[in-house]
């Protein structure tokens, strides 16, 4: 379909760039025989796929993902995993987002739960939920500098709030500092009943209050996580030890069908 250029400017001031190009796209021969009505529904359609598809990649990626190439599709039912398919398969919703539930993947070193959070901080990403991947390493860090432009850690505290999903990885891998504890109470404040975090960690439910200090600030920190959180093991087998072995197997046989 044809516009004049004055036409092509109004729409793209309005912010129609994508129904622009979908007009321009169609092909008056294709489209022969359509009324405008139904031309102008085929372009809206193709539009907002279009705009669909550039908002979800723009949210994958601002989501900073360890494992980019992480999916609910491909997560490896091994037998013997004892991975929970059902619940699984239920947070695959992302209903969790929704009541404003958390995650917890818990799972010895190697069991996939990065793997798992990331593949379901994706799908949050397709549902065009606003994600956070981050190390806790990497978010003292980040409070760090935060502390040393602007004197305090409010703007970050702010700013990890403003996430629908929040995903934290290593979570007590080290034991926090009594300053590090305050800022992880803040944050949990204010995602308690308001947004959703995903934990990663190799530490049981049992152990949490002990590694973060014990006392009335564990108890504070653990009181806004743990009543609203769906618990999931990662399994029972190592996989990265098993993909591993899984790649090994597989160049032997390429190097002996190279030898036959």
């Amino acid at each position: 379909m044809n516009l004049d250029i004055e036409s092509r400017h109004k729409l793209r001031d309005m912010g129609a760039s994508h129904l622009l190009d979908a007009l321009e796209a169609q092909d008056d021969a294709v489209c022969m025989g359509l009324t405008f009505a139904e031309r102008l529904q085929m372009a809206v359609d193709e539009a907002y796929s279009d705009y669909i598809n550039k908002t979800v990649a723009g949210l994958i990626k601002k989501a900073k993902l360890r494992i980019p190439q992480a999916d609910v599709r491909t997560i490896d039912y091994l037998e013997g995993r004892n991975l929970d398919r059902q619940t699984l398969v239920e947070l695959s919703t992302c209903g969790f987002v929704n009541r404003c539930d958390n995650v917890v993947f818990e799972g010895f070193s190697g069991s996939g739960k990065t793997f798992l959070s990331n593949a379901y901080a994706k799908e949050c990403c397709r549902n065009r939920y606003r994600t956070l991947y981050i190390r806790m390493q990497d978010l003292e860090e980040l409070r760090r500098e935060h502390i040393t432009k602007y004197g305090t850690d409010m703007k970050l505290v702010t700013k990890l709030a403003n996430y629908q999903v929040l995903v934290l990885d290593e979570w007590l891998f080290s034991k926090p500092s009594e300053e590090f504890r305050n800022f992880l109470l803040e944050v949990t404040e204010r995602k308690y009943m308001e947004s959703t975090i995903i934990f990663c960690t190799q530490f049981r439910k049992g152990d949490w209050h002990a590694r973060l200090g014990g006392g009335v600030q564990a108890d504070a920190i653990m009181d806004r996580i743990v009543h609203n959180t769906v618990w999931v093991s990662a399994g029972d087998i190592n996989m990265r030890e098993h993909y591993a072995k899984k790649d090994r197997g597989a160049s032997s046989q390429d190097a002996q069908g190279r030898a036959d």
